[in-house]
């Protein structure tokens, strides 16, 4: 345990803080509300947008880069979506010493935008499908903050695509989403569930919302991203139209998905411990840490031409400090392996490799130590899903009656299985008297009762949960 680090079961909340400053991952600034991410935090997030942006150019999304500021007029086409963010949007009221004609907003996100330029854009059904997303930051003027999880200026990216059937639109809403679960489970070692929110839950101005529901170590649910399938709700708003084959104007179906810095949060709430953080191996901006003890120069340039001819990511810590100190800031910073590189072991031609998530050490004769580093990365990485995976699914429970689904939120952290008739009067009955809301539609169980909270007939099955 990490002296200068909350104990993760006394104070939840006050250890992730101390993680993410001990680590060195944010620090704060005289803006309220916003962020500095430090290197090591952004390097995570480096890897993150580089595994994701291959995975969307695969799938034939282009990247690009709209304005910044939104106008009142434009934002203002799209009723249902402006209400949604009004309470969250902050405005710029004055350009230099001249006040503005029209205020604009800073974005809060750029629905509006790519619907304004697909208008000028679009004319045929040749012209789709326009597959478009975008990396930049938006701004909602949050009440609370907290690093990574909710913060006033958000680094994040957002698809935004046009399609010419509703089918094709409905399939892009459902891929993105599974492109996210998939790099959430194999790269970010993070179980999750997926499924479509509720009416009440949707995102402002989607005719559906599907999320990424991941549960954090106390047992809080983390929205860890969305996908929306908008119809053509917005495309009609802006007059959108396109000739189809047929010569016959139509308008097209749209979506929107996106992901932020936010998964950085749920990265260190799924795994990491007192001792600092623990990044799943796969993401690590650096696979090993390299800590020389003596004169190991020789052997030093050997290892780190091994790293490099196998492209593993590595750092050497030369800094004038002690071993012991150099082993818990490795800790702390969430290194997969740290590799103890010991003159007086090395007489022994061996060397001492410690995995970060479970602080095993392991001896290895140096002759074996890339095939050891290869197994390690590939076993630690499987070893963490796992392990999170069976903490997430002890904290998912039944409940058949309303009394249960109270004793549990009183007494249990988690997530509720519920039978649910679909009345938003329930749902803000449960809301009300356990702070918890509806999560997604489980879509995959039977139901097998009436609604737990009024006892009428269910037509689905529901996960509930307090959240982040």
């Amino acid at each position: 345990m990490n002296k200068d680090i909350t104990n993760r079961d006394q104070d939840f909340a006050k250890w992730y803080t101390d993680v993410c400053k001990k680590a060195d991952l944010v620090d704060y600034s005289s803006v309220k509300g916003s962020m500095i991410i430090r290197p090591l935090g952004y390097a995570i997030w480096e890897e993150m947008v580089h595994v994701l942006d291959q995975k969307f150019k695969e799938t034939g999304h282009e990247n690009v880069q709209m304005p910044m500021f939104i106008p009142e007029s434009l934002l203002n086409q799209e009723k249902e979506h402006v209400a949604g963010f009004a309470p969250e949007v902050a405005w710029v009221t004055q350009g230099g010493s001249e006040k503005l004609e029209e205020r604009m907003c800073v974005r809060p996100t750029s629905e509006v935008l790519f619907c304004e330029h697909y208008k000028k854009i679009i004319k045929s059904y040749r012209d789709l499908p326009k597959l478009y997303n975008q990396w930049c930051t938006i701004v909602r003027w949050e009440k609370t903050t907290r690093p990574f999880l909710r913060s006033r200026e958000i680094l994040w990216q957002e698809g935004h695509t046009m399609h010419a059937t509703k089918e094709e639109a409905l399939e892009e809403t459902l891929k993105m989403l599974n492109i996210y679960k998939e790099f959430q489970e194999n790269y970010l070692a993070m179980p999750v569930i997926t499924g479509k929110k509720t009416e009440k839950e949707k995102f402002a101005g989607a005719i559906e919302t599907y999320t990424i529901e991941a549960m954090m170590y106390d047992g809080y649910a983390l929205q860890n991203g969305t996908s929306h399938y908008f119809g053509q709700h917005f495309a009609k708003a802006f007059g959108i139209e396109f000739v189809n084959k047929d010569n016959k104007l139509e308008t097209p179906y749209q979506t929107s998905w996106g992901v932020t810095t936010r998964m950085i949060g749920g990265l260190i709430m799924t795994h990491s411990d007192d001792n600092g953080l623990v990044l799943p191996p796969k993401i690590a901006p650096w696979k090993v840490i390299i800590i020389p003890i003596g004169e190991v120069s020789k052997e030093l340039t050997e290892l780190e031409n091994m790293l490099k001819e196998n492209n593993i990511s590595y750092k050497v810590d030369l800094s004038n400090k002690t071993p012991g100190f150099k082993f818990a800031e490795a800790e702390v910073k969430g290194y997969p392996l740290r590799i103890e590189l010991g003159e007086r072991d090395l007489k022994n031609n061996e060397i001492t490799i410690v995995r970060r998530d479970t602080l095993e050490k392991i001896k290895v004769s140096f002759d074996n130590v890339l095939i050891k580093i290869k197994e390690l990365l590939v076993s630690m990485q499987k070893d963490m899903f796992l392990k999170a995976k069976e903490r997430r699914d002890k904290m998912i429970y039944d409940a058949k009656t309303y009394d249960e689904v109270k004793e549990i939120a009183l007494t249990k952290p988690g997530f509720i299985k519920i039978n649910w008739c679909g009345d938003v009067n329930c749902e803000n009955k449960i809301k009300e008297d356990t702070t918890m809301k509806t999560r997604c539609l489980i879509e995959d169980e039977e139901i097998d009762g009436p609604c737990v909270v009024c006892g009428k007939k269910a037509i689905s099955k529901v996960y509930i949960g307090k959240q982040y």
